[in-house]
């Protein structure tokens, strides 16, 4: 019997120069005590009443339980009978041995008939129980059975993070929000999401800091904010844009702001040099110089993995650490964001514009997306001999960025805006006002006052950003441009700083051995981890209801990369080890090792081998190839702490 309720009061002291956490009370927890006591509480197990029924009559029939639950899965008018039942009701109260039993007999049913990777199991963030999430995921993971994704149950994984940074999303504490110096929310409402941590918002306005809040309408948020930008809604990619027109130019292109300038050299790929490929009209980006094909690095390991930038001291291309190839290397220690050479060790000073270096210029297409017109504009460029001697334009992705963002600068001929004024391309404050319906002068002072700061604090400047933004259509593109600007200020990767995705409260502690117990590493090695989505567009079919990419978008050009499906993609990446999927293969894994030790595998590396060499040759199938022939589908899906199907 609950007779008081009150927040937990042992959150720890981060920092003295800090506000403590407590009091971290929510609304949401204070009515825990009515989910107890509601009318509405399932206290008992409820079966269907169409498979109770036939579940009753096949025990009395068959002595096994698993014998009973195979002779109603075998009979496919059985099999449509209760399924034919689902969404109209007749639960009924069975008794909790019953339940279990039933449950339990399709489990085995399913390992020794289609495999174990057929049973599945989603269940919502740890956050809410740590244990019991971890108590249903470590019985699937010791089953052999799949976990299905919970972050994008609800949207909350913004694809533009794994994008730009290659991590799934990795934010600030809310405690960092009071290090800000500049903070500009757009599509969170901290207030609701982040109840317990609002106040760090709060008390950083006594500690100096600004708050902007982007918000078509005036939020629960923007009653902390000291300015309110009501942009239209899904218009705020259109504002970022110009943010970052205005800071190319007058940071870079007008005057250089060496911190700025030196964080892009270290940490983006903005030195990096871009091929450019002849196209009807110029030239267009093509893909990163590959420092394999050149003379100096042709026996490099990975080559084609790893990139090239220009010198300042020598004048000549040279490859820095950290690229993937670095990442997968056989010698250790390369995988750095250090300037210098790994090959050599020689240091490394990268320059970020060819300009006053080139030895010529090129015209690049830029697509003008809102008109439906490209824009050639001029990029400085270089010269690059391949080991095979074949030549190459090269430029720097900050020249194309600048370019793309069309900022003037002088020596580069091209269809570039005569100024802020100049509405008619993209990406002036004069032109993102019929987007979003903000007046050009509140982007030029925006713009400003963030840099300003950013310059003046060494990057405190942070978005906060959330689901408004994220279930956009295109939420990626408007991520990014919010990303972009943070970069190009050195915002990123620093305390009151960066980008800060935030739905709910999603992280946890002692995430790393909470992980081992959960997903019993200490058992299996390999988990069995299914990404939500994929499982969910492929097996329940909704790929046939798709068009391909191409009846949905203006593409420029050939555009050979937007063409296909989706589905296409899907099986593509799992083919090449991009991607997951389960059910694996169009056989049970028990049985395609019995199969690869009747032909001879002893070791478990012989029959790795086998089962490689069988699926290289088609003798044994992706089931994802043909999701929906019957050894490929899910047999038992477990949904616990969650609905699955609702809020999906």
């Amino acid at each position: 019997i609950v007779t008081w309720e009150m927040q937990a009061l042992d959150y720890p002291l981060l920092d003295r120069s800090l506000p403590p956490y407590e009091p971290r009370g929510c609304q949401r927890g204070i009515s825990y005590s009515w989910y107890l006591y509601s009318p509405i509480r399932v206290k008992y197990p409820y079966v269907r009443g169409a498979l109770l029924d036939l579940w009753r009559e096949a025990r009395k029939a068959h002595e096994d339980p698993v014998a009973a639950w195979a002779s109603i899965q075998d009979d496919p008018e059985k099999r449509r009978r209760y399924q034919r039942a689902r969404g109209k009701g007749g639960f009924r109260r069975a008794k909790l041995e019953e339940a279990e039993e039933i449950i339990a007999a399709a489990n085995v049913h399913t390992i020794r008939k289609w495999g174990p990777d057929r049973i599945n199991g989603f269940s919502p963030i740890p956050a809410m129980s740590q244990l019991s999430y971890a108590a249903g995921s470590r019985f699937l993971q010791l089953l052999g059975g799949v976990s299905l994704s919970f972050y994008d149950w609800y949207c909350d994984l913004p694809p533009a993070s794994p994008e730009a940074w290659g991590e799934q999303t990795d934010v600030a504490e809310s405690a960092d929000w009071y290090h800000a110096k500049m903070i500009a929310v757009m599509g969170s409402n901290p207030n609701m999401t982040r109840t317990p941590d609002c106040h760090f918002i709060s008390e950083s306005r006594h500690n100096g800091t600004k708050m902007v809040v982007l918000s078509p309408d005036f939020s629960q948020v923007s009653k902390y904010a000291d300015q309110w930008i009501p942009v239209h809604a899904g218009q705020d990619g259109a504002f970022w844009m110009a943010v970052g027109h205005v800071i190319l130019k007058e940071r870079f292109a007008d005057r250089e702001t060496p911190a700025f300038s030196s964080y892009l050299k270290q940490y983006t790929d903005c030195p990096l040099l871009v091929e450019l490929e002849p196209s009807a009209r110029g030239h267009r980006a093509g893909r990163l110089a590959r420092a394999g094909r050149l003379s100096r690095y042709a026996g490099e390991e990975n080559g084609e993995w790893k990139f090239l930038v220009l010198d300042a001291a020598s004048g000549e291309p040279r490859m820095p650490g950290g690229s993937v190839g670095h990442r997968w290397g056989t010698a250790p220690g390369k995988w750095n964001l250090k300037l210098e050479d790994p090959a050599t060790g020689e240091p490394i000073d990268p320059v970020l514009s060819l300009l006053g270096r080139h030895q010529e210029t090129a015209l690049v297409e830029f697509e003008q997306y809102d008109s439906a017109t490209v824009a050639l504009r001029a990029v400085p460029v270089l010269r690059l001999k391949n080991a095979d001697g074949r030549e190459v334009r090269v430029t720097t992705v900050f020249d194309l960025l600048m370019a793309r963002y069309g900022v003037a600068r002088p020596g580069l001929e091209g269809e570039y805006p005569g100024g802020y004024d100049d509405a008619d391309f993209s990406y002036t404050p004069a032109w993102q006002e019929k987007w979003t319906g903000i007046d050009k002068k509140t982007v030029l002072g925006f713009a400003r006052e963030w840099a300003n700061t950013a310059e003046t604090t060494g990057g405190k400047c942070c978005v906060i950003i959330g689901a408004g933004i994220n279930h956009w259509y295109h939420n990626n593109l408007m991520y990014r441009s919010a990303m972009a600007v943070l970069m190009f200020t050195g915002c990123v990767g620093k305390n009151g700083g960066g980008l800060n995705h935030y739905v709910g409260q999603e992280k946890l502690a002692p995430v790393a051995p909470w992980a081992a117990i959960a997903f019993a590493r200490d058992w299996v090695p390999a988990v069995r981890l299914q990404n939500a989505p994929s499982w969910h567009y492929v097996h329940s079919d909704q790929w046939r209801y798709e068009a391909e990419f191409t009846e949905y978008h203006p593409v420029p050009g050939d555009a050979s990369l937007a063409k296909g499906h989706t589905v296409d993609l899907q099986v593509k990446a799992v083919r090449c080890g991009w991607l997951p999927f389960y059910p694996q293969l169009d056989r049970s894994s028990l049985a395609v090792v019995k199969e690869a030790r009747a032909l001879g595998a002893k070791t478990e590396a012989e029959v790795v081998a086998t089962t490689v060499e069988r699926i290289v040759k088609g003798e044994v199938k992706l089931s994802v190839q043909d999701p929906d022939a019957p050894e490929n589908c899910p047999r038992v899906w477990y949904i616990w702490r969650g609905n699955a199907l609702m809020s999906s």
